[in-house]
């Protein structure tokens, strides 16, 4: 089945993954409706055609041994709780 490949920074501390790009990779089934070599090539309705493509696959191209943006920001917030301003709901 065809899938797409996820590039992108791996997290160490917070075991997140930030995507930076995406590709496609190509099967090459005939059968397959997100292949190039798809025999129908109009209108495919037969149901011996895949219709679904494989989960992506993550390919972490950097690995960072920090935590990611958000979880800084979920950190921060906890130690220091946003201040109220008076009028404000």
């Amino acid at each position: 089945m065809c899938h797409n490949i996820i590039d992108g920074r791996y997290h160490t501390e917070c075991s997140h993954f930030i995507a930076m790009s995406t590709k496609f990779q190509d099967c090459l089934r005939p059968h397959c409706l997100f292949s190039s070599r798809h025999v129908h090539l109009i209108a495919c309705k037969s149901q011996s055609c895949i219709r679904l493509m494989a989960l992506p696959t993550k390919n972490p191209i950097r690995i960072s041994p920090s935590k990611c943006g958000d979880c800084v920001l979920k950190t921060r917030d906890e130690v220091m709780p946003m201040v109220r301003v008076s009028g404000m709901r």
